[in-house]
């Protein structure tokens, strides 16, 4: 459908410019963090995207291995996490959307309101101390984890078969995908608050991956714009992150099309928990670092 070969070269051409924008930064920041272990990084990186493009959200697991590892600043996690899964997330998207068809109407006006949310909040949160960061990311963790947790727990409805949305649920919809959109700045991932919101309104669970994904690529890439100008975020990291995606994401939707991932799914909501915990504890305990220090 035309419709939907315009919104993949919107995307594509908003990546492509992301792409310029990040790679010019870190190669004049090539010497600034040379301390920094990249092992350790591509290792996470590559695990992290690989289990992102099934549904298992990246942002609250990489937060949970940069406050763990202290290889990023609490200040700079929610700039180095949009910019670093932006262009594996681009992968991600042009996959999926050819195979899903998701109601054009529906499928635009979802993914233009987390965009606009994302712009808007990304000038916002780059300038937020790492006190309100800390506070920030741990209320989103928590979040994340209830939202898997009733996922497992079959509290959430397990969505139907229609693959748009029209009237009141469109608008809701679109509301609702606006304010992700802005929490994706503070680090709370947009996909399972997504795949929560496409099951609720009664769509089918496959339509959310279309949505979801084509949502982060086109905000990432302008949101992750402003990050990267505001040098809110830590350069090898995100580059290690966007490395590794690249590679990882091809493998996983192409070569493992099913996979095991409740155990896991568990796994991340005790991880997540904890560093949600441990945000809060750190809050006003030290002075972060400015970005590149």
């Amino acid at each position: 459908m035309l419709i939907h070969y315009v919104l993949l070269s919107v995307m594509a051409v908003s990546a492509a410019v992301f792409a310029f924008f990040f790679l010019r930064d870190v190669w004049k920041k090539r010497s600034a963090y040379r301390a920094t272990p990249a092992g350790p990084l591509l290792g996470a990186s590559f695990v992290v995207s690989f289990f992102v493009t099934f549904g298992i959200g990246g942002f609250a697991t990489m937060t949970s291995f940069y406050k763990l590892t202290k290889l990023v600043d609490d200040r700079v996690i929610p700039g180095t996490l949009n910019v670093g899964l932006c262009l594996p997330v681009a992968i991600q998207t042009f996959i999926f959307i050819t195979v899903v068809k998701v109601d054009p109407l529906t499928l635009v006006s979802m993914i233009l309101a987390a965009t606009v949310g994302a712009v808007l909040g990304a000038g916002v949160v780059s300038k937020w101390p790492a006190d309100k960061v800390r506070i920030g990311l741990g209320s989103a963790l928590i979040v994340v984890a209830l939202t898997i947790l009733a996922g497992l727990l079959k509290l959430t409805p397990s969505g139907g078969e229609a693959l748009g949305l029209a009237g009141a649920k469109l608008v809701l919809a679109i509301a609702v995908n606006f304010v992700l959109g802005a929490l994706m700045t503070i680090g709370i991932g947009l996909y399972a608050p997504c795949m929560a919101l496409i099951f609720a309104l009664g769509m089918h669970p496959l339509a959310a991956y279309p949505i979801m994904m084509g949502s982060c690529t086109l905000l990432q890439s302008w949101a992750g714009i402003r990050f990267i100008k505001a040098s809110a975020y830590h350069a090898k990291a995100a580059f290690a992150f966007a490395a590794a995606g690249i590679v990882a994401v091809p493998l996983a939707a192409y070569i493992v099309k099913s996979l095991p991932v409740t155990a896991l799914k568990w796994v991340v909501i005790v991880v997540i928990l904890y560093t949600s915990t441990v945000m809060f504890r750190s809050i006003g305990k030290d002075r972060v670092p400015e970005p590149g220090h």
